[in-house]
Order: structure tokens, then C-alpha cells, then sequence
């Protein structure tokens, strides 16, 4: 079932108005927001270059994706990202940064699903499909009065949620094509075609994702302390192994990867005990700095 943070957030299943989030629309509104304009503004379709849908789902991926607050105010992480003269990657170049999104997504909590399927749902579930997930939650529902269940909303915000990951490898232009943002991670997978087509989410080693980017994640989660356990770190809520979908050996690869990048920065194994440990932590953006060369 779902814990930790639920119960004192909203869950929210709509607000993209079923539109995913395509390869350039971060970038393009964030850089509307920096010239401070209001995307209720009559030209913003005009603006944005996109219909007039499509402008309330670019603010709904920019507060999902942590680039903008509830105020629209560009956050740190969407500055340090996406800003032209300081960015770490404005054009989202580096596969480093489609991870971050993704961990930003699901950390943020702002679009309920990716929360559920990365630290709950797939764990339950290897392989799934639009019908068992809207039966989980409406189980859920079921056993939470304050959640309220909307069928329909639900099975289109996992249409939404299935766009967003799928990898479209026929696409001849990533740029122009209507694939998702994170299609090119690589981490839904499918299995079977049509009414028996199933999807599923492989613990694996994720050779493609940088240990920066995962020592960002545990230095940015501010329930781990200087020790953590390595149990912690592969099953926690928002822990490296949830959001990644990493397995144990790519947990450990990634943390020898990181100990031997950071020299303050130890694991042990005492006693049957295996600890990350931390001499002195470093602020997390301080990695990203690394990583980028900023």
C-alpha cells in the first residue's frame, strides 16, 4: 500500500490534459516563465507555439518536473538546469539529465502515478497493464476516504504515464516526434501486442545511468543521514533502487562507482552490516557541479 508523505499530499491524477510531456516543451517553458510571462496571457499560445491544451500541460510538466513552483517561479534544480548561461544542460543533451527529470517526477510527487508505480505498484506487480493499475488504486480508494477515485482519470492519466516512458525507436526525429521525454531512458518495457500487451519495469543494472546522478538522488533525500544502509538504499521510498529500478548488483556497481569518484565517501560491511557512509556531506548540487563541469 502506499506510505510515507500520502497521506498529508493531494493525489492527483489529472491537469495534462492528456498530453505527455514532449522533448522540447521544459526548456521552451521555462524559458517563458524566466521573461515573466503568465501563461494565462491571451498570446501564450501564440508564445509557446502550441495550442491552447497544450499550454496548461506545459505548466502542469513544468511544477510535475520541479522546474517551476506553485507560483510558476522557476526552481533551483529548473535554474541549474535549463538556465542558457548557467544551465548544466538546457537542451537536455546529456542523458544524465533525462535521469534527473525522472527522479524530479518522481520525488516531487506533483503527478500522483509516478510516485505509485516506481516505489509501490511495480513491486507488486512485474508485469501490469491499464487495468490492473486502476484496480490497485481502486483498491486504495476503497480503504482511503480521503482519496477520491475516478476511473476514467485514472486510465487516461496511465495512457499518459505509458507515452512518457515508451521508447518510439522508429521515430525518424526525436525533436519533432510526439515520444515522451523519457522515452529514450529506457525503463518501461513492453511484453505481447494489442489487448494482451503488458508492461514492465526490469530491476537491472543500469549501466547508462550515471553514479553522479545517483549520488545526487541519496544527498537530496533528506532521510538519509551519514549512514545508510544498504537495505535503504534498494528499497526505500524514493531510494536509488526504487526510482531507478536498480538491482542489487547495480546498486553496488553504482556505489563502488561512487566511493572510489569520492574519496570522503565509504562503504562497509561489518558484521553482516553494509553502510554508505558519509564523512562530511557535501551539498547535493555540489555533485551535479562535478558532473557538468560548472
Amino acid at each position: 500500500m502506499i506510505t510515507e508523505n500520502t497521506e498529508i499530499r493531494k493525489f492527483t491524477f489529472s491537469g495534462h490534459d492528456s498530453f505527455q510531456c514532449r522533448q522540447l516543451w521544459l526548456k521552451k517553458g521555462y524559458d517563458y516563465v524566466i521573461e515573466n510571462r503568465n501563461f494565462n496571457d491571451e498570446d501564450a499560445v501564440v508564445q509557446l507555439g502550441v495550442g491552447k491544451n497544450m499550454v496548461s500541460s506545459i505548466r502542469f510538466w513544468l511544477k510535475a518536473f520541479n522546474i517551476v513552483d506553485n507560483k510558476d517561479f522557476p526552481t533551483e534544480f529548473g535554474k541549474r538546469l535549463f538556465d542558457d548561461d548557467t544551465g548544466y544542460d538546457p537542451f537536455l543533451e546529456d542523458e544524465a539529465s533525462l535521469w534527473l527529470l525522472h527522479y524530479q517526477l518522481v520525488k516531487t510527487g506533483f503527478a500522483s502515478i509516478y510516485s505509485i508505480i516506481f516505489n509501490e505498484f511495480r513491486k507488486e506487480k512485474l508485469f501490469f497493464n491499464k487495468e490492473t493499475y486502476v484496480n490497485y488504486l481502486k483498491r486504495i480508494g476503497e480503504s482511503d476516504n480521503n482519496f477520491n477515485f475516478n476511473e476514467n482519470t485514472v486510465a487516461k492519466d496511465f495512457n499518459v504515464f505509458t507515452n512518457l516512458y515508451k521508447n518510439e525507436s522508429d521515430s525518424k526525429n526525436i525533436e519533432d516526434s510526439f515520444s515522451g521525454i523519457l522515452s529514450e531512458i529506457e525503463l518501461l518495457n513492453t511484453a505481447g501486442n494489442g489487448k494482451d500487451e503488458q508492461f514492465y519495469i526490469e530491476n537491472n543494472e543500469r549501466d547508462n545511468l550515471s553514479e553522479f546522478v545517483v549520488l545526487y538522488t541519496i544527498l537530496d533525500n533528506a532521510n538519509y543521514g551519514n549512514s545508510i544502509g544498504l537495505n535503504s538504499l534498494e528499497f526505500n521510498i524514493n531510494s536509488p533502487g526504487s526510482i531507478f529500478a536498480l538491482n542489487r548488483l547495480g546498486l553496488m556497481n553504482k556505489i563502488s562507482d561512487i566511493t572510489d569518484e569520492f574519496g570522503e565517501i565509504t562503504f562497509t560491511d561489518q558484521a553482516g552490516i553494509k553502510e554508505l557512509q558519509f564523512k562530511n556531506k557535501v551539498e547535493a548540487f555540489t555533485v551535479l557541479d562535478r558532473y557538468y563541469g560548472k
